[in-house]
């Protein structure tokens, strides 16, 4: 039976002046669109109140003082009946309402397209459309199949939940003690997830009591536990275990998998599919200095956090200037006596005052009592920061200032962005000119920014560091230029291994083909998800799949988990043992994707970036738009496999 998700999570059982109260922190675009479900009224779609254009991070709609007033005055009279009345579930509004309502809340017209999508990710209907049901399949067929899921991060206990519902056997082998992939292992001061959390989590499984609008890391790590124990997923985790290798049988169609466990004993297993949830970030790189291995003292990744080593009053340099050192310079800043910053190239930033902030108890009464609120607020997180943002991504070969931007709305964009940076510096002309990129937005991983970022950098205990570093000596770092900084502590915030997918495994598959050697550091994959000579291997998060428009990497995995479990269907209902992707399958999609990838800011010329291999062709990122790659991943295309 299909879990209900229901309009509301609670009844409202609060007096009129706690309905007034927790108003006042409401989204309004999102709680007329509860209204609009509440009453069936849908002239409030048609009326003089309606939000601007939505802008990532902003949830008001830039309405005026005047009409929020009117808004909440009037909801407050909608809940007060609502509750006196029982609270009786509102019923769904038609597709072309509910479209309707889409472009009211974005306050721009969203494609018809979308409908179909937005339906199935909000389950304004209650369903579960991605849950996964096969009592068609005799169940000795079922249990004949054997998985094996490698990590137990987020898409990883995504995949195994979808295997418990098809009652499909698994086993998941995970290296570290614990769930929850970068959530475990990243624990730096600071930590925190940088998609709004009320659209980073799985669609079935809603979250209405987030502490914060972009959680810290436990926050992240504790759900993703809550997660896998309440779909009863963690009893089939082998912790502190790694694969090794694993060869695929051709005779028996089935893949031979070593796994080997923390105490260095290796074991056989014997499965017919394996799903590679290792993730993009999970390998820390750590650059080749000169003279690393003399430093005296301690020196670790931002995603090793030593805790041990005690920072106060301590002499420390971070080098890098990415996502991670974003988020802890501004607290080792708090506590260093001298910390220098090493900045290889700047980073845009997105304005976002919320980035830190606490969500009041008020929103959460929202989320949890008003009908569907949580939903469209779900939808309007997803819009600007997803496939709403993609067309200022797309470079316009007639635009004339290439060398700051790509077309107008990026311009746009860029001159936003400078402006806040500008707001936050001040009278600065030296940091200023250091802090504000020279390459177009979006070209690089975005950044969110509540201001932490920008006044650390102006603390009379910190210094930014723009020249390269030479080498690495016993006392300290030496710079290009000669200059030496003498440091206790260094904190690499290097990122990772990005384009070694599936590294360091040996996957050995058709013919003796072997995966690492195959991809060399210009990994390739139908969908990202399956590679030719490599039956029944499907990779999640896999080569050209992050998402650097905003997106929730969530939402994707969630997407290719469908996919596979269609697959592994496929497979089990036509008395199949494997399916091999075919080569001018793979080939023709991968054309199209270098094809996408050369429009994209990302690819723009002199752009450096983790998001490009060695030759620099964009390796690990998706050009395509959400709607695109959840259509094609709906359900295979069993034409472009070799069915055994």
């Amino acid at each position: 039976m299909t879990r209900r998700l229901q309009p509301a999570v609670a009844p409202i059982r609060e007096d009129d002046a706690y309905i007034a109260q927790a108003l006042e922190r409401a989204s309004i675009p999102t709680l007329m669109m509860s209204l609009v479900h509440i009453t069936g009224d849908i002239g409030l779609l048609r009326g003089p109140i309606r939000p601007k254009q939505a802008i990532m991070g902003e949830v008001q709609g830039r309405m005026s003082e005047e009409e929020t007033v009117q808004v909440r005055s009037y909801a407050l009279e909608v809940l007060k009946a609502y509750r006196d009345g029982g609270c009786k579930p509102p019923p769904a509004p038609s597709p072309e309402i509910v479209h309707e309502m889409m472009s009211f809340l974005v306050g721009e017209p969203v494609p018809a397209d979308y409908v179909p999508m937005m339906l199935e990710e909000m389950a304004l209907d209650g369903e579960d459309a991605r849950d996964v049901h096969w009592d068609g399949i005799p169940a000795e067929r079922r249990q004949a199949f054997r998985v094996l899921v490698i990590g137990a991060g987020m898409s990883g206990l995504l995949a195994a939940v979808r295997l418990e519902q098809a009652g499909i056997p698994y086993t998941v082998i995970e290296k570290n003690e614990e769930v929850g992939g970068t959530w475990l292992e990243n624990t730096y001061p600071g930590c925190r997830v940088d998609i709004a959390n009320h659209f980073y989590c799985y669609s079935f499984e809603p979250s209405y009591d987030w502490p914060e609008f972009f959680s810290q890391q436990k926050t992240l790590k504790d759900y993703f536990e809550r997660c896998s124990r309440k779909y009863g997923v963690d009893t089939h985790i082998r912790f502190n275990t790694e694969v090794v290798s694993a060869h695929f049988d051709e005779r028996a169609s089935h893949w031979n998998v070593r796994v080997r466990s923390k105490d260095g004993r290796e074991q056989s297993l014997t499965v017919h599919a394996i799903v590679s949830a290792v993730g993009q970030l999970n390998r820390p790189k750590i650059p080749a200095i000169e003279g690393l291995e003399s430093f005296s003292g301690p020196a670790f990744h931002s995603a090793q956090w030593e805790a041990e080593h005690r920072l106060e009053g301590k002499r420390v340099a971070v080098i890098g200037s990415g996502a991670s050192a974003l988020q802890l310079v501004p607290e080792v800043a708090k506590e260093a006596g001298r910390l220098f910053v090493f900045q290889r190239s700047p980073a845009w930033m997105v304005p976002n005052p919320n980035y830190h902030a606490r969500v009041s108890e008020g929103k959460k009464w929202l989320l949890k009592h008003l009908p569907y609120y949580a939903r469209w607020y779900r939808f309007l997180l997803f819009w600007p920061g997803s496939d709403g943002l993609l067309p200022s991504l797309v470079i316009d070969p007639e635009w004339p200032h290439p060398e700051r931007s790509i077309n107008e709305l990026n311009e746009g964009m860029r001159i936003i962005f400078t402006n806040y940076m500008k707001s936050q510096i001040g009278a600065d002309p030296e940091l200023l000119a250091k802090v504000i990129p020279q390459y177009p937005p979006f070209g690089k991983r975005m950044l969110q920014d509540n201001g932490s970022w920008l006044s650390a950098l102006t603390r009379e205990n910190v210094e930014l560091v723009t020249n390269g570093i030479a080498r690495i000596t016993p006392a300290g770092v030496e710079c290009e230029n000669g200059k030496k900084y003498p440091v206790d502590v260094i904190i690499f915030a290097t990122g990772f291994h990005a384009n070694k997918f599936l590294w360091p495994m040996q996957i050995i598959g058709r013919n003796g083909v072997e995966l690492s050697k195959l991809w060399g550091d210009d990994p390739r994959a139908y969908l990202g998800i399956t590679v030719p000579s490599f039956p029944n291997l499907f990779c999640l998060y896999g080569p050209a799949t992050n998402l650097a428009h905003a997106g929730s990497i969530i939402f994707h995995s969630e997407c290719q988990v469908r996919y596979l479990m269609g697959c592994l269907k496929a497979l089990l209902e036509g008395s199949f043992s494997s399916m091999d992707c075919k080569q001018d399958v793979h080939d023709a999609y991968n054309q199209r994707l270098d094809e996408a990838l050369a429009r994209m800011v990302w690819s723009h010329p002199g752009m450096d970036s983790w998001y490009k291999n060695s030759k620099g062709r964009v390796t690990t990122t998706s050009p395509w738009r959400l709607l695109d790659y959840w259509r094609w991943t709906k359900s295979p295309d069993l034409a472009d496999y070799q069915l055994s």
